[in-house]
């Protein structure tokens, strides 16, 4: 890929929060026109690469570029490219819908008739036209999330980048929302780098990054990714206390991971065979899972895709920054 080519760049990326190595030697390539995906648990590393790509923090070594603007040498025109929606809100709720809308577009710079046209395309796409004048914290959590999208999209930004931009949102909602960044990616030829936990969001992106404890793990097309490393798996419901002890102890080499009630095992074709052949009238419920991403993340690192709560380690870093800049 050649540098026109690239709307992102990142280049063996490191980051330290004291003892806690955020990334590590991270590399990717985001090309134009597409939506990239890094895909990753709670502490993955997401967020600081966010915040080194909008330029809040800056890398401990390596080097990373907006559209051909590196983000440490050139932070203002890289910034300019750049349309964001952060993991928190980011709103001031003391303004209305518009003025909001109205102030972004002056920080940027967008010449005021062109500024009002903007306001009244992207209040038309996010459906929030009647809700111009109200303030920001009268908007339901969906409504806040839609504003900061059209919000991001004022100015000429060439690049959005998402930071769990649905995170904490209902399934309709999300839906809206991944429908309004693929009108608006469509229509503007934008570059959509997306941060989640949501397989379902994922499994449409163009190309997908799975990225754990700061390091990449592996990078490519959804269905690449499930042909080299999804795994099938076998969930299984035992009858009884004693039904369930037995299988998790002939299957420990098997075990994917115990969910109480379930068991779920890796599997292929013919250990699915085998397993009823000795425990078939020991299950009340039996279901075989195909290759998926979140089977794939499973295979990389040996444990679920989710999203769990801050552990001690992201709140003190959140505490001790005051602002966020933590290790997702």
């Amino acid at each position: 890929m050649t540098a026109a080519d690239a709307a992102i760049r990142v280049d063996a990326v490191s980051k330290r929060f004291g003892r806690t190595l955020a990334l590590d030697a991270v590399s990717f390539t985001v090309p134009r026109s597409g939506i990239f995906a890094l895909l990753g648990p709670n502490g993955a590393g997401k967020t600081t690469l966010m915040h080194i790509l909008c330029t809040i923090l800056r890398p401990d070594s390596g080097s990373a570029e907006i559209a051909g603007f590196d983000v440490v040498r050139q932070p203002l025109a890289a910034r300019s490219r750049l349309g964001i929606v952060f993991q928190e809100p980011s709103l001031d709720d003391r303004l209305t819908v518009l003025e909001n809308l109205n102030l972004h577009g002056l920080v940027f710079g967008v010449p005021r008739r062109l500024r009002r046209q903007r306001i009244e395309e992207m209040l038309d796409l996010v459906e929030l036209t009647d809700w111009a004048d109200k303030t920001a914290r009268t908007l339901s959590s969906g409504m806040k999330r839609r504003l900061e999208i059209a919000r991001a999209l004022v100015h000429d930004s060439e690049i959005m980048l998402l930071d769990e931009p649905t995170a904490g949102l209902d399934a309709q909602t999300r839906q809206r929302i991944w429908a309004y960044v693929r009108r608006l990616q469509g229509e503007r030829q934008l570059t959509v780098l997306v941060t989640t936990h949501y397989i379902e969001e994922v499994e449409t992106c163009d190309r997908v990054c799975i990225i754990d404890s700061g390091k990449v793990l592996a990078m490519d097309t959804p269905d690449a990714l499930k042909r080299a490393h999804g795994q099938q798996l076998l969930r299984v419901t035992p009858r009884t206390p004693a039904d369930r002890a037995e299988i998790l102890e002939s299957s420990t080499d098997r075990l994917a991971y115990d969910r109480g009630a379930e068991i779920v095992l890796k599997s292929d074709d013919s250990f699915v065979e085998t397993f009823l052949g000795q425990f078939g009238t020991r299950i009340s419920s039996l279901s075989i899972e195909v290759p998926s991403l979140e089977t794939v993340f499973l295979s990389l690192t040996g444990r679920e895709l989710r999203d769990r709560g801050a552990g001690v380690r992201e709140r003190t870093l959140a505490f001790g920054r005051r602002g966020g800049e933590h290790t997702r």
